[in-house]
This record gives structure tokens, C-alpha cells and sequence, in this order.
């Protein structure tokens, strides 16, 4: 009851009033965000003197800004400039700040990729970098200047403020093994995903126009991708049966009976399935071709996966259990 200032219960002394602490130097305008090639950079250099300084980052994909903090949370300064046009400019500021300052820590939140740029070019430099949780910054924001309105040199001095109350972690980069194990699992995934979109695509024509075809083989079968990618339609196998078994025997190898062969040579001849216009046997062709590639891309990034797997300390305890793909 008090923080709200009401009432409280007899004795308890005065009702309190929640208080905010000025977080700027200049309160008229302590927002005021100033163009990284106008802001009196010497000027800042001298107020941040023996002190330690935290950089608080509103990141954003274009129009980044930053709040320079003092140790009595002060707001001694509030920059914006273009990213990445401007981000080396924006490092360089903060190197010369550093040669005054006791410390300068520098606190941004997670946005995405947007940020990764200039992170590992604040590391780069030497400078420690902290993440703040969004969440926490949106939720501070009426706390702390009384206005629960949001906008990017607000946040930035929100994200330093809660990193000078201990609301951040360090927020290094991640180490080369795990971002290429990380990357491998993105590139299977793109190929994993392209090739169940083709497969579903052949089920919905070979339905139509071969629907004998998926009870002998099955849809991502290598046999019956590469016999549609070459013949298209039911009618060139049937023209063509020598060359159509000699196709299927040496993709299928031992694994493929002549008796599936067989059969497959029957049905396309007999099919009940729609007869194909020329234009519909080039897009049986295509999607065939590229769900084959798709599929061999696939099963060279489960390769590199695997090996990535056994390589690291920690997949390669958990990959005799779990399986290699799924422990990375």
C-alpha cells in the first residue's frame, strides 16, 4: 500500500511514494538522441574520466542507438548512427571513451541476428558485452521514468540501467565448434524441408496420373525419383521398358527385386491414371530432378552432421544413446 501511496496500516510510519531516480543529466531532454557525427565525443570523454561506464544498445537493423550511463546512472550522453555504415565510427568513439574511463561495459538486447555484427566487433575490440532480456526491458519501462511509453533512446538507457542492477550475463560469442554444428543442422534443414515439399508435390501427380506406381516404390525412393526425372509419365517407361529396367536396376542395386521391376514395367502400360500433356510430363520431370537432388544434398548434410557429432565433446557422449543427428 504504500508504494502506491495509500494508506498504510497504523504505525507503519509515512505512506510511500515510489520514487525514479533522474536518470539524466540534462532533464529537460534526456532523450535526445544526437547523430554520431555531430555528439562532442572529447566533450563525453572528459565527463566519463576514472569512471566506470556502461553503454546501454537499442539494436535495430538500420538506426542503432546507445546511452552512455555514469556511475550514478546519469545519462551523459545518447547517440544514434547507421548500421553497418557507421558502426565502425560508433566502435571507434567507444575506444577512445575506454582510454579515460576506469571501465566502460557495454549492454545490449537480443534482436535477432541484428545485433551479431556489432557484438563481435565490440569483443573484437576488448570490450565486455552483456545481454539484457527483452522482457525485462519492457517491463522496466514505466518503472522507470513513470511513462510507459516505449521508443529506442529510452531502451537503450533502460538496457544499461539494468545491467548496472545486475540484470544482465555475459554474452560472449559462440565457440567456432558449436556455430558449425549449428550451421550444418540449419543446411540440413533447408535441404530435409525442400525435399518433403517435392516428395508431397509427386504424391499429389503420380495420384493422378501413376497411381500404381507408389504401391510397387516408394515416394522417396532414389528408383522412382530418377525413373521420373527421366521418362515423366507412365507412357515413356512403357516405350521404352529395356531401357526403363536397365535405369531401375542400377539405382535400386540388390535392394530392388526383378520382381518390382516387373511389375512396374505392367503398370506402366496398364495404368488407370490420367494421360499427361507434354507440359504436365516437364513438371513431373522437374520436380522429380529436384526432389533427387534435394534428397542427395540431404544425405551429404546428415554426413557432415554425423561426423560433426562424434567430433564434439558433448554429442559425441550422447550420440551412442540418442543417435548422432539428433544429439547435435
Amino acid at each position: 500500500g504504500g508504494a502506491s501511496g495509500e494508506a498504510g496500516p497504523v504505525g507503519a510510519g509515512p505512506p510511500q511514494k515510489l520514487e525514479v531516480t533522474p536518470m539524466a543529466k540534462n532533464n529537460k531532454r534526456p532523450y535526445r538522441a544526437v547523430e554520431i557525427t555531430k555528439l562532442d565525443w572529447a566533450g563525453v570523454q572528459e565527463d566519463v574520466r576514472g569512471q566506470r561506464i556502461i553503454v546501454g544498445v537499442d539494436v535495430a537493423k538500420r538506426g542503432m542507438v546507445a546511452a552512455v550511463l555514469d556511475e550514478g546512472e546519469a545519462i551523459l550522453a545518447t547517440v544514434k548512427w547507421s548500421h553497418p555504415e557507421q558502426t565502425r565510427d560508433f566502435v571507434a568513439h567507444l575506444e577512445s571513451l575506454a582510454e579515460a574511463a576506469a571501465t566502460v561495459e557495454v549492454a545490449m538486447e537480443p534482436s535477432g541476428v541484428y545485433g551479431d555484427a556489432l557484438r563481435a566487433a565490440l569483443l573484437g575490440a576488448g570490450f565486455e558485452v552483456h545481454r539484457v532480456s527483452p522482457k525485462k526491458t519492457h517491463d522496466m519501462a514505466e518503472v522507470y521514468d513513470g511513462v510507459p511509453s516505449k521508443h529506442d533512446a529510452k531502451d537503450a538507457a533502460i538496457v544499461a540501467t539494468l545491467h548496472f542492477q545486475g540484470k544482465s550475463e555475459p554474452w560472449p560469442l559462440k565457440p567456432e565448434s558449436e556455430r558449425a554444428l549449428a550451421a550444418a543442422l540449419r543446411l540440413l534443414e533447408v535441404h530435409a524441408k525442400q525435399f518433403r515439399q517435392n516428395r508431397n508435390r509427386l504424391e499429389g501427380l503420380t495420384a493422378r496420373h501413376w497411381p500404381e506406381l507408389t504401391e510397387v516404390l516408394d515416394l522417396d525412393s532414389a528408383t522412382l525419383l530418377e525413373l521420373l526425372a527421366l521418362y515423366g509419365d507412365p507412357a515413356g517407361v512403357a516405350a521404352e521398358p529395356n531401357a526403363a529396367r536397365e535405369l531401375m536396376r542400377r539405382v535400386g542395386g540388390a535392394m530392388l527385386t526383378g520382381e518390382k521391376i516387373e511389375t512396374v514395367i505392367r503398370s506402366a502400360s496398364q495404368t488407370l491414371g490420367v494421360p499427361q500433356v507434354p507440359e504436365e510430363v516437364e513438371l513431373v520431370r522437374g520436380i522429380a530432378a529436384e526432389a533427387r537432388r534435394n534428397q542427395r544434398a540431404k544425405q551429404t548434410a546428415e554426413r557432415h552432421v554425423e561426423e560433426l557429432a562424434v567430433e564434439g565433446e558433448a554429442t559425441g557422449a550422447l550420440q551412442p544413446v540418442i543417435g548422432k543427428t539428433t544429439a547435435a
